[in-house]
């Protein structure tokens, strides 16, 4: 069903929910190019538990997932991966590492701060409590920090310079 898929965005990834199963359209889709995910807590429009399971939503937010290859697989036409909402935790590092295993021939990997919503700085002041501050690496030095250790940890796979923080 994948096969001839190209391009692909997945919008509104809540924080915190371990994106380890969006590595299997990477295996079922060997023509993608392009991987597009946006992770977001729009907190001036969160749902509650009780809307959620109405609306179908489900429980688990940490899905354990696989390779069906029993050496792992090798995607030879990703070139591109772009996070918005990026934050420098195990979830998203381990995600861009990995991508960068398996993409032989990835040519840029765009990192990208939370998007801001101008509802949100209206929010009752219990619920900015909840909020965390963002981590995303803001000066040179914590760039290069960063882009050292995912390759680093990755046992020398891929180039620093495929990794781009943008604003």
């Amino acid at each position: 069903m994948f096969h001839k898929l190209q391009r692909v965005s997945l919008v509104d990834v809540p924080e915190g929910c371990n994106i380890d199963w969006t590595m299997f359209i990477l295996e079922a889709a060997p023509s993608l190019k392009e991987i597009c995910i946006t992770i977001w807590d729009h907190w001036c429009n969160m749902k509650t538990e009780e809307d959620r399971r109405e609306e179908g939503y489900g429980d688990k937010t940490v899905v354990d997932w696989e390779s069906s290859a029993p050496d792992g697989f090798r995607h030879e036409n990703l070139s591109k991966v772009t996070i918005y909402g990026f934050q420098p935790d195990d979830n998203l590092v381990g995600f861009v590492r990995r991508a960068m295993e398996v993409a032989v021939n990835l040519e840029e990997v765009s990192l990208y701060d939370r998007k801001v919503c101008e509802n949100c700085g209206d929010l009752d002041p219990k619920i900015k409590m909840k909020v965390s501050p963002s981590r995303y690496p803001c000066t040179m030095e914590k760039r290069e920090l960063l882009k050292n250790q995912i390759i680093a940890e990755g046992l020398g796979m891929g180039c620093p310079d495929v990794i781009h923080f943008r604003s």
